[in-house]
């Protein structure tokens, strides 16, 4: 079957090894029977819809790109929270850990849609190209965190509480060790080295058990930088927000800041909503009017 080389794929989907040294013996094997236009390694995360229009919202709008940089974004977080425990999966989970599990391909691939540089074409090898660029700009993670601004992260895990209710503790999962040390939560504070990214901390966490449900992108932007209103009139002032909302709930939220009706100066923030799927839903289709016959 291989042979055929224009019309047969082999699809991979993740873990993609358990360390680099497997990951570079699965590569090579595969690349000893097919040519590397026939591998598709695939992570799903990029099938969902919400993913998918992080390019669409980038690169098929103007008002954006201008301010996708260092001098506009304050931080960006990208959050995978899950209420569930590990669903008979323990004896997977306990090789991969919330890190390889989620950190190092779902939210890696969101936080390359996120900063890479507008590409040229849609073709799918210039695409890769520049999400490899984010990927080689990360700064490397120091074995030890020490204090200063670099890189840090957290690896805990849940024990048998969730909203003051009884839950079971993560080893005591079926097909966990008692003496787990397979975390069930992962943080990590990642620096892009490049000229549109400098400085700019990108904050990346998952875990198990969690209080809510919800998977998401933030984008914080820079605060004003002169407050022209009194302070009486702006103490719920807050920078502006964007949040692409992956699950359970698609959608794209902008946060503004706006007057509040009546005599007195009050801003309050205010969002700019779009759900995903709603605005494509066939309506039925009134008959136009000119203006002047409304």
């Amino acid at each position: 079957m291989a042979e055929d080389r224009q019309h047969v794929r082999i699809v991979v989907e993740k873990p993609f090894g358990h360390d680099l040294a497997s990951a570079i013996a699965l590569n090579g094997l595969l690349t000893a029977v097919f040519e590397e236009k026939q591998i598709y390694r695939i992570d799903h995360y990029l099938g969902k819809e919400t993913v998918q229009n992080i390019l669409a919202l980038r690169f098929a709008n103007a008002l954006f790109e201008p301010v996708w940089n260092q001098r506009y974004i304050d931080h960006v977080q990208i959050t995978v929270a899950e209420q569930v425990g590990v669903e008979h999966r323990g004896a997977y989970y306990e090789h991969a850990g919330a890190l390889r599990d989620m950190i190092q391909n779902h939210l890696m691939q969101i936080l390359a849609l996120i900063a890479m540089e507008p590409m040229v074409s849609f073709d799918a090898d210039e695409i890769r190209n520049k999400k490899v660029d984010v990927l080689r700009a990360i700064r490397p993670i120091p074995r030890s965190p020490g204090p200063g601004p670099g890189a840090g992260r957290a690896r805990p895990i849940w024990a048998g509480q969730m909203d003051g209710q009884d839950v079971p503790a993560y080893r005591s999962e079926p097909g966990v060790v008692g003496d787990s040390s397979a975390e069930t939560f992962a943080a990590v504070k990642l620096f892009v080295d490049n000229w549109r990214w400098q400085g700019v901390p990108f904050y990346l966490r998952t875990g198990k058990r969690m209080k809510l449900k919800a998977s998401e992108v933030m984008i914080q932007f820079q605060p004003v930088p002169h407050q022209s209103f009194p302070k009486a009139a702006a103490l719920a002032w807050q920078p502006n927000r964007l949040t692409i909302s992956i699950q359970p709930l698609e959608g794209i939220l902008l946060s503004l800041q706006a007057k509040q009706p009546g005599s007195s100066l009050h801003l309050s923030p205010v969002d700019m909503h779009f759900p995903t799927r709603k605005p494509f839903k066939p309506r039925a289709r009134r008959p136009m009017k000119p203006c002047w016959q409304m």
